[in-house]
């Protein structure tokens, strides 16, 4: 049944209450409709850790020492907090390929030691998780604070066949994407990648897309560059720069310990920042190139050189693939999106 509204009846109204009527009226259908707030949901999200010519971090600058580029145009900072107050989620990744093996217990007690040392101060939500890698990839243990089971894990690694490096940090990138606050993927490896399904490009392209920075730890049991996997090395440099992170060379033993130790300063001395893209130059390519800088001249920003955004059209994309592993440590398996 369709019901119209009644017709009203037309009453002659002097010059003066008709101005009034037509006031109150207007005031009537506007406290009617509901108030709209429009937010700009293109936040991009950038951590960055500033570092004196020497190398000493500087956690003391504020917002407007720094500047944002994107695509070369200068952008106006709207989100700064010190990193401190952020929680971390950190997914450590560790080779188990066979020719880790002689090097694993070493790895094993210094990765401890940087469980313990993350989440035994700083945030009480910040969380870590442990994945292995060799010819596949083993959730050892999911997000969590309980230092007594992330232990427990790591006594249980051992060494064995191949590695599927890229397809690791792809995973771990996935895994950290839907998490809020700041997000780390730590590889610690003694080279390259060997059976990995995906490329060191769509890795890196899985990490920026999760705002998720990588240090990758090379262990390198040989110091010459006659037994090292320098190709490896040159991948986790580029995977680790291009998302603002630091890429160590240490031996086992005392070097490994402070590599974490380095890892775990500059999570706590970060800086967050974020920007509304305006008047963005925009081209066929959704990859945008990234600048931070600091007005000190003394001072360099250490951030992720890009991320995904709007292109010529107004598309935007994510990878064509994702990668799935089941708790328990059950073999990598990739999925093509439908």
């Amino acid at each position: 049944m369709k019901i119209f509204p009644r017709r009203a009846r037309l009453v002659e109204i002097p010059h003066a209450k008709r101005w009034l009527a037509a006031v109150l009226c207007a005031g009537a259908l506007l406290a009617q409709q509901p108030t709209v707030f429009r937010s700009n949901v293109n936040l991009v999200r950038i951590v960055a850790t500033v570092k004196t010519q020497t190398g000493q971090i500087v956690g003391t600058l504020g917002k407007d020492e720094f500047e944002i580029y994107d695509n070369g145009a200068k952008q106006q900072v709207a989100v700064f907090e010190h990193q401190t107050e952020q929680p971390l989620s950190v997914v450590l990744m560790v080779d188990t390929s066979g020719s880790t093996a002689k090097e694993l217990k070493y790895e094993a007690d210094s990765a401890s030691r940087f469980y313990h040392a993350l989440l035994g101060e700083g945030n009480l939500q910040d969380v870590a998780a442990l994945y292995t890698f060799n010819w596949e990839i083993r959730e050892q243990q999911p997000f969590t604070r309980d230092l007594k089971a992330l232990d427990a894990r790591l006594k249980l690694m051992h060494g064995e066949a191949g590695t599927a490096m890229y397809d690791a940090v792809y995973l771990g990138a996935q895994r950290l994407e839907p998490r809020e606050g700041r997000k780390v993927i730590v590889v610690v490896t003694d080279g390259g990648d060997t059976v990995s399904k995906l490329s060191v490009h769509k890795a890196l392209e899985a990490a920026q897309l999760a705002d998720a920075a990588i240090y990758a730890i090379v262990v390198m049991p040989i110091t010459n560059d006659a037994g090292r996997n320098i190709g490896g090395e040159h991948a986790l440099e580029f995977m680790a720069t291009g998302t603002g992170g630091r890429c160590f060379l240490p031996t086992v033993g005392a070097e490994l310990d402070t590599a974490f130790a380095s890892i775990i300063t500059e999570l706590r001395t970060q800086y967050l920042l974020g920007f509304y893209p305006r008047d963005v130059p925009l081209n066929k390519d959704r990859f945008h190139k990234l600048e931070v800088r600091v007005t000190r001249p003394d001072l360099r920003a250490f951030a992720r050189n890009g991320y995904y955004g709007e292109v010529e059209g107004g598309r935007s994309g994510s990878p064509d693939a994702h990668i799935t592993v089941s708790p328990g440590g059950q073999q990598l398996q990739q999925k093509k999106k439908p």
